[in-house]
């Protein structure tokens, strides 16, 4: 079952061939972990999503708090069968139909959908040889519209068949300063030593919910420097280890960068302070 605007409809032709979303990109979209009829970091993706509506210039309907959307979409996990279970979840906010390049109407549209998930709390994903590499055809261009989750994904669409094709699991995307900015589907993080690096917001990587809960896990850990800092191609080999993060899988460790293997230590220790700090709040 799908929530458009409210009301649950089968999962069927619920957009139009007139939809802005699908149109032009106008849309943009929160993608939420789901535990037993709680939604992880409501709160951050919340406030996220109204940000960028903003910045979209899109009109922020009244109604558009954060206990009316939360509850629209614990509705549509339970009419899914999910509040006992794990569940993606995929909040998407557009303009509706009509106008060109230009909204006709300043009406706002949104649906939320769902899926299960497998597993609860994260753990660390040692997938067989993570193999990654740098995707070179197209560039992210550094500024605020790139760090949106929004509808306009052509670069990672076309990253991902570049990547299968090449029989790697992901790809690392770099901006036209030819500095490396994020994966496919999540950010990156690379250690060295006890330091642990990140893309600034600047450079043009995702605002991610996990990229700024982990971020807070590394500050509190008194154990690890946390740097917002440009990263060079360069640094990929020298470093220790590599690992991405999103909202669903929490960590992904990357095990081989070209002719690098890399291990997980660091990673897997991050993680599981990240649960700690989910079972206490």
């Amino acid at each position: 079952m799908i929530n458009l605007n409210g009301n649950l409809i089968e999962d069927s032709n619920f957009i139009t061939s007139e939809n802005r979303g699908y149109k032009y990109g106008d849309a943009v979209f929160e993608t939420i972990k789901a535990v037993h009829g709680k939604l992880l970091f409501w709160e951050d993706h919340y406030f996220r999503l109204m940000a960028s509506m903003r910045i979209m210039r899109m009109e922020i309907p009244m109604n558009f708090t954060m206990e009316f959307l939360e509850s629209e979409i614990l509705k549509t996990i339970e009419a899914n069968a999910l509040l006992k279970s794990s569940a993606r979840v995929r909040l998407n906010v557009d303009r509706g139909d009509g106008g060109k390049y230009l909204p006709k109407l300043k009406a706002i549209s949104y649906n939320i959908s769902v899926e299960a998930l497998a597993t609860d709390f994260y753990s660390i994903s040692k997938q067989d040889n993570y193999t990654v590499d740098l995707y070179k055809d197209f560039f992210v261009a550094p500024g605020l519209l790139s760090t949106l989750k929004t509808n306009n994904k052509a670069i990672n669409v076309l990253g991902s068949i570049y990547a299968d094709e090449n029989g790697w699991e992901n790809c690392l995307l770099l901006n036209t300063n030819k500095n490396v900015v994020e994966a496919l589907n999540g950010n990156l993080f690379v250690v060295s030593g006890e330091t642990i690096k990140t893309p600034p917001l600047e450079d043009g990587c995702l605002k991610g919910i996990m990229r700024k809960q982990l971020i807070e896990v590394i500050v509190n850990s008194g154990d690890y420097v946390i740097e917002e800092a440009s990263i060079s191609p360069f640094e990929l080999q020298k470093a220790d280890e590599l690992f991405l993060s999103n909202v669903i899988t929490g960590i992904q460790p990357i095990l081989k960068y070209r002719k690098k293997e890399f291990v997980t230590t660091i990673a897997e220790d991050i993680i599981r302070r990240l649960n700690i700090k989910l079972r206490v709040s």
